[in-house]
């Protein structure tokens, strides 16, 4: 498959829970098209960061059947898909799982395209996932950060 969209993403959590945010990039095969995504929370942890950038990157895709490799150094986000452990999430309906509602999402706009994941690793000198990085890490320490409904507010960091 080659992809017509590379999604490059990261999330980070000062304090794990602590304030966190996500970096996204989103770059048109073969151009010079891209677009950089990044929002900041007051209170959630590094794995729901990780998965919300994939999440608000494929969201942010304006037509459905796309072509696009995800590019993460979370190898929660990565396995959990890739090996299929979250379809088998899904048809316990997440039982006991951590961030239900977020890969309650995640699948819904997965779905609408063709996805591939890679992982790399992290902090290896990888210019678009360090500015990812920097994205992530500096929606963080912004002012007047969002609430993450699906942890502070449902209980949902008790599971």
């Amino acid at each position: 498959m080659d992809p017509e969209i590379f999604l490059y993403t990261d999330g980070s959590s000062r304090g794990n829970p602590g304030p966190g945010g996500y970096g996204v990039i989103l770059h048109l095969n073969n151009t010079r098209h891209y677009k950089e995504l990044s929002q900041g929370y007051r209170k959630t942890t590094n794995n729901r960061m990780e998965l919300l950038a994939v999440i608000v990157g494929l969201e942010a895709l304006t037509r459905d059947g796309l072509r696009v490799l995800v590019v993460s150094d979370s190898k929660y986000v990565v396995d959990s898909v890739a090996k299929g452990w979250v379809f088998g999430w899904e048809k316990k309906q997440f039982s006991g799982k951590k961030n239900a509602d977020l890969w309650k999402r995640f699948l819904k706009v997965y779905r609408r395209h063709e996805v591939r994941f890679q992982w790399i690793k992290g902090h290896n000198n990888h210019p678009i996932n360090e500015r990812c990085d920097v994205l992530a890490v500096e929606a963080s320490k912004k002012t007047g950060l969002l609430v993450d409904v699906g942890y502070e507010e449902t209980g949902l960091n008790l599971c």
